[in-house]
Parts: structure tokens; C-alpha cells; sequence
């Protein structure tokens, strides 16, 4: 037994030897398994125990229990030595001088196009409209053949687009939801919705045009909807959206799927009216086009034209964002200069 209990010390004394040595936290496993692991030294040591006669066992037992504890109790403590140093080395190395400049945080901004999207949609909330939404690519029968523009129709020269097949196209308003709405409803009224979304034209690209743009569709259908709850409408929308000083014209024109039609124009918000470059010295800018809902179209959608009456109009975000904030070339809203954008981010 006495060669057995000095096999022990001098276990204990390499062990710790060992211990004190190491520098690195992670290197600490390694030792954990050469000398407290199932296949350590220790544990064959004490495997031998029973080698030993009945009244020596206890008393190796007890030794060998001895150096366990010592060691486990030794690794403890050379382990919380170790990570409480690194941490301190980390704490050093990594340490934040308070006293410089903090980085500017780069945060970004609603595009002009949709910030009056969102004021407009606000705006017809507030007057009781929903708001709805439709698909972008249409059919010729909602595009057009219902909204009192059948094949051949001259009109359809104006809207000329992009077809994915002969009865199927990019839509060029969305207008084709005034007929969707109306079906949906089966009947019931009031209707009063308004449609905001993208549309598609073969146009050239230039200032003032662009094949592809947004538009704000509106639709009213009821009993006894006659031209000045359109007018009234228009104004109430032109004073919320630029002021309470802002007054609406309404000029005679013609769109297939209204009538009577009217282009809608506003005073000149850079020169109210007394004439400028911008507006070519009438005092007016056309904002949008309305009418009322042509009787074919109300007839084709399900709704009596000798019963129901309704009102129509659409509109171009991007032509009241131009106005707003002076944006002479449409074109620079859909370029993502962010030269230009950040403007609109302290606006």
C-alpha cells in the first residue's frame, strides 16, 4: 500500500505542477481529462484497491479521495483565476474611448412618390372611402371592354401598353377596378372607394412621361350622386391636401367611361393664380381628370343607370409630388439618385 499512497503524491504534486503552468482557459480541458477523467491516472490508482487487504482499503480509499478533491478544488480555482484574467485582457484591448464622435446613423425616408400616396389616402379616409387594391396585369374585357371602350375604339390609341397575350395586359389605369368593385357589391351601395396603384403605358420616357407610374383611381355610386358632389369632393381633397385657399376649375373634356367628363384644375401653388412660367400665365394647373360615371358603365357592372348615379376620378401622384416640391423632371423620381432622395428626408 505504501508504494500505492507514494504513487498518489506524486501524482498530486505533477498535477498541480501542471496546473500552474497553464495560461489559457482553454487548455485547461485537456489537463481535466488527464488527471480527473475516466482514463486518468487516479482512476487506475484506485482501481487497485482491491489488490489491497480489508483494513488497508479504507484508509487508501480516503487517501485517494484526498488528491480528487484537492485537484478538482485546485482546477476551480485556477479556472476562475484564468477567466477572470481574460476578461480583464478583453476589457483592456477592448475599451471605447467615450470621448470621440459617435457615428451618425444613416436612416432612411419615405420616397416623395408614396409620402403623397399616403397624405392622399389619409385625406379620402377621412371623407368615408376605402381603399382598395387589383391586379396589375388585367384582361381587355376589365381594361377596357367595360369601361364603355370596346375593340377598335379610337380612344384606346391613348392608352396603347405592354399585352402579354390578346386578351391580356399591363393595365393602363386602374380604373378596370371601378368595374370590380361594382360586381363585388352586387347592387349595394353607397360605393365609395378609392384605388391607388401602378399602371403601364407605352410611352416615351421624357420629362413629363414615363411608361410606367402610379395613379389614384376614385369611385362614387349611389342614389342621387349628381356633377357638384364631384365638384365638392375635389375642392374639400384640393384644400386638404394644399391649402385652404386653394380653389378647383373644372373644364369640359371626354373620357369613354364618363359623362359628362371634366379635366380638374387647380390654382397655380407658385403663383395662386396670378400667372407664372410654371402654370404659362393662366393662374391654373390640370391635376386630374373626372366625370360622371358613364350610364353603360353602371349597366355593364350590374347597377340600374335609370336608378344609380356615380362619379369618377383619377389622378397622378407623381404630378402632385412634381408641384409640391418643385420636381421639374419626373424621371428623377424613379432613378434612386440618392442625391436627390435625401432631400425628401428633412422634408
Amino acid at each position: 500500500m505504501e508504494a500505492l499512497i507514494v504513487q498518489l503524491g506524486r501524482l498530486q504534486e505533477t498535477a498541480l505542477s501542471e496546473l500552474r503552468e497553464i495560461s489559457a482557459t482553454r487548455d485547461l480541458a485537456h489537463w481535466r481529462v488527464q488527471y480527473l477523467g475516466k482514463k486518468s491516472e487516479l482512476n487506475a490508482l484506485s482501481k487497485q484497491m482491491g489488490s489491497l487487504g480489508q483494513e488497508e482499503r479504507p484508509l487508501f480509499g480516503e487517501r485517494v479521495n484526498e488528491v480528487r478533491k484537492a485537484l478538482e478544488e485546485a482546477y476551480a480555482q485556477r479556472q476562475t483565476a484564468l477567466a477572470a484574467a481574460e476578461q480583464a485582457l478583453r476589457l483592456a484591448q477592448e475599451t471605447i474611448d467615450i470621448t470621440l464622435p459617435g457615428r451618425a446613423v444613416c436612416k432612411g425616408a419615405i420616397h416623395p412618390i408614396s409620402r403623397v400616396i399616403q397624405e392622399i389616402e389619409d385625406i379620402f379616409l377621412g371623407m368615408g372611402f376605402s381603399i382598395v387594391d387589383g391586379p396589375e396585369v388585367e384582361t381587355d374585357h376589365y381594361n377596357f371592354e367595360l369601361l364603355n371602350l370596346p375593340k377598335d375604339h379610337p380612344a384606346r390609341d391613348m392608352q396603347d401598353t405592354f399585352y402579354l397575350s390578346d386578351e391580356l395586359l399591363l393595365r393602363t389605369h386602374t380604373s378596370p377596378m371601378q368595374v370590380r368593385t361594382m360586381e363585388r357589391m352586387e347592387g349595394h351601395i353607397p360605393i365609395k372607394v378609392i384605388v391607388p396603384g401602378r399602371v403601364y403605358r407605352r410611352d416615351e420616357d421624357d420629362a413629363t412621361h414615363s411608361h410606367q407610374f402610379t395613379q389614384i383611381e376614385g369611385l362614387v355610386v349611389g342614389e342621387g350622386i349628381r356633377m357638384s358632389d364631384l365638384k365638392g369632393t375635389l375642392e374639400a381633397f384640393a384644400k386638404a391636401l394644399f391649402g385652404p385657399e386653394q380653389r378647383v376649375r373644372l373644364r369640359p373634356s371626354y373620357f369613354p367611361f364618363t359623362e359628362p367628363s371634366a379635366e380638374v384644375d387647380l390654382l397655380c401653388v407658385h403663383c395662386h393664380g396670378e400667372g407664372c412660367r410654371v402654370c404659362k400665365g393662366t393662374g391654373w394647373i390640370e391635376i386630374l381628370g373626372a366625370g360622371m360615371v358613364h350610364p353603360r358603365v353602371l349597366d355593364m357592372s350590374g347597377y340600374d343607370s335609370n336608378r344609380y348615379s356615380g362619379f369618377a376620378f383619377g389622378m397622378g401622384p407623381e404630378r402632385i409630388a412634381m408641384l409640391r416640391y418643385g420636381i421639374s423632371d419626373i424621371r428623377l423620381l424613379y432613378q434612386n439618385d440618392l442625391r436627390f432622395l435625401a432631400q425628401f428626408a428633412r422634408a
